[in-house]
């Protein structure tokens, strides 16, 4: 995180409530499944396996989903550098919206699937060479990174690397008690808010990629 500016920041921090907010507006939909947390969706199915005659479909449904996504984000990160932030903020807002419309003709399992795959190529939108360089869809490493930067200044050594990550982790906590607040008024428009900050976040990353250095 710091070795980006304050605006670039600031689009790592609305990526992260944006995830947030999809992933709780998910587990509602899904009964207890996410969007963007694959380990735990992965802990979920592996004990699921044991207990069921049958494949559970949804989270398969969701890995894969979320498996195309990053892996579609990735071939655009590496094709078209320096535009790739848009190009992808511009996916995530139409399979977001996408998403909306399904849910809102009542189709869960369609909406489940464009989620999961509009927060998989959320994931490559700070990334360089192919690899990604803020995680914003899932926080272990940023706690990781917190509780890092704790004991280095325990210790009294230099934290200034590990700045940045309580932010994130906070956003997405945010975006999550907010999204779970508007799904419980009419989960169509909380789906919808997630696509609306989409689009907002596509102008900032617009901004960013275009403005002069």
């Amino acid at each position: 995180m710091r070795r980006y500016d304050r605006t670039r920041q600031l689009l790592a921090l609305g990526l992260a409530f944006l995830a947030g907010e999809v992933d709780a507006v998910g587990f509602r939909v899904a009964g207890g499944y996410f969007t963007s947390f694959m380990s735990g969706n992965t802990t979920r199915l592996g004990a699921e396996l044991l207990g069921s005659a049958t494949l559970p479909s949804i989270p398969l449904l969701l890995i894969g989903c979320f498996v195309t996504g990053v892996t579609a984000g990735t071939l655009v990160a590496i094709h078209f550098p320096g535009r790739h932030k848009r190009l992808l903020l511009g996916c995530v807002a139409l399979w977001l919206g996408a998403a909306t419309l399904a849910l809102f003709r009542g189709h869960e399992f369609l909406f489940l699937g464009a989620a999961a795959l509009a927060m998989g190529m959320a994931n490559n939108v700070f990334s360089r060479d192919g690899a990604v360089t803020v995680g914003v869809t899932y926080m272990t490493g940023a706690l990781v990174r917190t509780g890092q930067g704790i004991a280095l200044r325990l210790l009294g050594r230099p934290a200034d690397d590990t700045r940045g990550y309580p932010a994130l982790w906070l956003s997405l906590a945010t975006g999550a008690v907010c999204g779970a607040a508007l799904f419980t008024i009419d989960p169509v428009a909380a789906a919808g808010c997630a696509a609306a900050l989409a689009v907002l976040l596509l102008v900032l990353a617009s901004w960013i990629e275009t403005r002069k250095t």
